[in-house]
Formats: C-alpha cells, structure tokens, sequence
C-alpha cells in the first residue's frame, strides 16, 4: 500500500528527490551520528551520484545535510558559502565501490573534539535513505524510525539487558540488527522503535555495564 509520501514525494528544494533531499538526509544523518558540530568532512559520490551530482545539486545538499539543514530549507543551494561561514572544510571523490546502490555516498566526518564517523549510505528514491555502513561495520536502517545504536562489547545477556530498559519504559521495538567484528570483541546493535526514546532511558542504557557508546537519531516528523 502506498502512503501520501510515496505518491506526492518530499517536501524539498532541489530538482531531484533522490540527488538533493536523499542527499540531504544522509548528511543530517552523519551529523547526528557523530553527535557534534562537524569541522571537516570528506566526501565520496559513487555511481550516479558521482556522474550526475553537482548538476542535480547533490554535493551541496550533502553539506547542507552536514550543516543541519533540512531537505525544504531554502538554504540548502547556499550551504557552501554557510559552511565557509561555519568553519565546515570539506572536499569531494569519486568513490570505488563493489554492488553499492547507484545513489550512494560515503561521508568520513570529524568533529570539533576530533571525534571522527565513517558513513555509507543509499539514497534509495523519494526522499528516502538507507545507511549501508557505518565506521566500516555493515547495517541497514533508513531514519524512518527513531534509532538506537549501541557500541558493546559482545557478551552474553547484552541485548537482553538493554532490551529490558526498553520495555521497562514501553518502547516497542520495530527492528533490530547486533553485528560484532569477532567473538567477544566489539559489536553493534541497531534498534528501530515506534516510539520517541526519553534521556533517561538513552542514559540508563549507557550506563550498563558493558556498553561503550549510545548514539540516537530522532526521524524527522
């Protein structure tokens, strides 16, 4: 079944729903992963995205997405000069990859604690996005839900533990993913829910006891 969106597209500025407001989001999307201004990013197009980008605008809306602005902004076409303006350095390759999606990009971001991400992510039609990596680990969420991501040590009762928070506060979980690098080494969990998380809960979660990192994304109302 189709809903409004699929049928009238994104509200945005730009010619292209896929170049410009996807490419916008995944911009929001790593500035929100990474939790903190960004100073520097550099920034891979593959596919489309590389053949045909700057004149559908994609490279600007890609920073745009950096500097926090929305796919409707009327500021998305200037946000070179706002970067300028933002202390944001950036530049832009063309990026070599295997079996991506035509519209993907690939975004190493650093911050202004020196913080660093790593992102790859889709744009996969409509306004829609779908994040493919992130620093170098395999997943596969979109922004349609507000999301959870936890960095953990892999040990046993971890997701129960923190799937517990979560339905100590009812919070219904959409979906979920754990990848891990190896055995009892690091891993990531991926949870999509139906409802807003509360700080406190993000917070509680954080403070179980093998957990490294909590990142939240809110979806965009």
């Amino acid at each position: 079944m189709l809903d409004i969106f699929d049928i009238l597209g994104p509200v945005m500025v730009g010619p292209s729903s896929s170049h410009t407001a996807g490419a916008v989001r995944i911009g929001r999307m790593a500035r929100v992963l990474l939790g903190e201004e960004p100073i520097k990013a550099e920034i891979g197009l593959y596919g489309s995205f590389a053949e045909t980008g700057q004149g559908h605008g994609t490279n600007r809306a890609l920073i745009a997405g950096l500097l926090g602005l929305q796919p409707d902004d009327m500021d998305v076409p200037n946000s070179f000069a706002l970067a300028a303006n933002q202390g944001l350095d950036f530049s832009f390759y063309t990026a070599r990859l295997r079996e991506a999606h035509p519209n993907t990009a690939v975004l190493d971001v650093t911050g202004v604690t020196g913080k660093k991400l790593t992102l790859q992510a889709a744009s996969i039609g409509g306004g829609r996005i779908r994040v493919e990596q992130l620093n170098g680990v395999e997943v596969n969420f979109t922004g349609n839900f507000n999301t959870l991501i936890i960095r953990h040590w892999d040990v046993a009762g971890e997701v129960a533990n923190v799937t517990r928070e979560l339905a100590a506060a009812q919070v219904n979980i959409a979906n979920m993913s754990v990848c891990r690098s190896k055995r009892g080494g690091e891993a990531l969990m991926v949870i999509e829910t139906d409802h807003k998380i509360p700080v406190e809960v993000r917070s509680s979660i954080a403070d179980l006891k093998n957990i490294r990192r909590v990142t939240y994304y809110e979806k965009e109302e």
